[in-house]
């Protein structure tokens, strides 16, 4: 019979190169699809590898795409160290954009530049009152804060839902379920004329090479990750894991609030029932595929929005679904935990007694 053994040491180098490796088994098995589904597979390849990068244009609708989720992963990594599974980023997303969608209502043909700092910070308390939900559950009940955080996603669209189909319709909208286009004033500033890529980018950036000094170069960033992998080892320091769980999760939602914020207020530019894109989910595997490490996280991020480029390309030029997309992001994530199984594990065949 086959068996899993633990491997005595497990290999230092395909620890690192345990993603590379499951991006190549993804593009293996997406050229398969592509022939299951009669199509051209270099072709599709190219609508997702090569399209999203073959011009500056597409190279800007790239970064629109990562930086959502470059942010929301920053701070799913440190409820990751943590040991904290906070699965309910795309609920704390949504509410982010609420608040700042709220906020961004608010602005008329008088209102001033300061209103851009308001939005955002709107977005992020809004994430980090979400996130705040769950985290006094799981202190006060010790409750799931995985179940926790993933219902309450439900609960953050029911209440965009409400929000958009009643007291903030447009009520010049021909009976659309969104909120007034808002003003020009609250756009969030871009970096180029030209291009839809906002000062967001360099708040994301910003964010990484801060996590990095928080993680690798502090006492609280320490403190942080050894409460996820030795608890006890915690306890015995002195470290708090109520602390620990506080900090997690607020950061967490209030990353995942600032995305919200800067979609919003950015390309969007309205709440719409169709503001959960699904940037929450996706973020799980760009925060695992970059190892919980801040670059790279930058490169998964990249990659997975080219993902999304590629299955919004795929759908208008091959005439394949949309969830295609949903595809490759499960697949890679399926790829690099096999891949991190046998980085750990090995295969082992023993005769079954009788």
């Amino acid at each position: 019979m086959l068996k899993l053994e633990a491997r005595p040491q497990p290999s230092r180098l395909w620890t690192f190169g345990s993603p590379l490796l499951a991006l190549l088994l993804t593009v293996l098995i997406g050229v398969g699809l592509f022939v299951a589904l009669g199509k051209d597979p270099v072709r599709g390849l190219q609508i997702f590898f090569w399209e999203p990068i073959k011009s500056p244009y597409a190279l800007g609708e790239l970064m629109v795409k990562a930086t959502p989720l470059l942010i929301i992963a920053l701070g799913l990594a440190v409820c990751f160290r943590s040991n904290v599974w906070n699965i309910g980023a795309e609920g704390q997303f949504v509410i982010g954009a609420v608040a700042a969608g709220g906020v961004a209502l608010l602005a008329d043909k008088t209102t001033g530049p300061w209103i851009v700092p308001a939005i955002i910070l709107a977005g992020v308390l809004g994430g980090m009152v979400w996130a705040g939900i769950t985290a006094l559950l799981r202190d006060r009940f010790n409750a799931n804060e995985i179940l926790v955080s993933l219902m309450l996603v439900y609960v953050a669209d029911m209440v965009l839902s409400y929000l958009v189909f009643g007291p903030w319709k447009d009520p010049q909208g021909y009976n659309f379920p969104q909120t007034k286009t808002f003003e020009a004033v609250t756009q969030i500033p871009r970096l180029m004329t030209g291009s839809r890529v906002s000062i967001g980018l360099l708040i994301a950036l910003a964010g990484a090479a801060a996590l990095w000094i928080f993680l690798f170069r502090t006492y609280a960033g320490f403190a942080q990750q050894v409460g996820g992998m030795a608890p006890a080892a915690a306890r015995y320091a002195g470290f708090s894991s109520r602390k620990a769980l506080w900090v997690a999760l607020l950061t967490s939602g209030g990353a995942a609030g600032l995305a919200g914020a800067l979609e919003v207020a950015g390309p969007i530019g309205q709440l719409t029932p169709y503001v959960p894109a699904g940037y929450g989910f996706a973020a799980i595997i760009v925060a695992f595929v970059g190892r919980l490490h801040p670059a790279g996280m930058v490169f998964s991020a990249i990659l997975m929005s080219m993902f999304y480029i590629g299955g919004e390309l795929a759908q208008s030029r091959l005439g394949l679904p949309k969830s295609l997309t949903g595809v490759f992001q499960g697949l890679l994530l399926f790829c690099l935990l096999a891949c991190d199984t046998l980085i750990a594990y090995r295969v082992t065949f023993r005769k079954g007694a009788r």
